[in-house]
């Protein structure tokens, strides 16, 4: 039987690595492609990140003696992994952004109606979350970095300091900063969309 769990993975990767890494991959895919996509807001480009993550992962994994992988930390190392191709992916590439501070972005009406099954409500739920996707974008990379992996992906701090390689008080400090842009941009919905 294949293992599934986070806490057994690398010890069965450690001991047979073709064997096991499809079920790294099913373990991680969704989440790594939800991850990338939340990057992104591209479909096809956190696909193609996703992709090419597990490749490098596989090609790193080879290389590794089997001490080192029965100790890594799989979730912030494939983390990592994907963070870093999606800097790369974007870093040559310019970016239409809109500040957050723009006073001619009409961010729409707040929604009065608590009737929340109503489709006129999901609607407009759906489109404040489609907001707040457009703003974590426009977010600098290292607030929305750090914003997507605590909230969006449900990291610790300690996890998303190892993934961006920064001290924990600078992560507290980018996600407190990443989450102040956001709620000035959208004072009263913010609480109601999930980040």
């Amino acid at each position: 039987m294949t293992p599934t769990d986070e806490t057994t993975l690398p010890i069965a990767l450690a001991a047979d690595l073709d064997a096991s890494f499809e079920a790294l991959v099913l373990t991680f895919q969704d989440r790594l492609f939800c991850f990338a996509l939340r990057m992104t807001c591209n479909p096809q480009d956190a696909e193609e990140i996703t992709q090419d993550a597990f490749v490098r992962a596989y090609h790193a994994l080879q290389g590794y003696t089997c001490e080192r992988t029965h100790a890594l930390a799989l979730r912030p190392w494939l983390y990592q992994i994907t963070l870093n191709l999606t800097r790369n992916r974007y870093r040559c590439r310019k970016i239409e952004v809109t500040t957050l501070d723009d006073e001619k972005t009409d961010w729409g009406a707040k929604v009065a109606d608590d009737e929340t099954k109503r489709p006129d409500s999901i609607f407009e739920r759906d489109e404040r979350q489609d907001r707040l996707n457009t703003l974590l974008l426009q977010l600098p990379a290292k607030y929305r970095e750090a914003v997507v992996l605590r909230f969006v992906e449900d990291l610790s701090y300690a996890d998303v300091a190892e993934i961006l390689r920064q001290p924990i008080g600078t992560i507290k400090s980018h996600v407190h900063r990443g989450v102040h842009m956001l709620r000035k941009a959208l004072p009263s919905e913010l609480d109601e969309v999930r980040l």
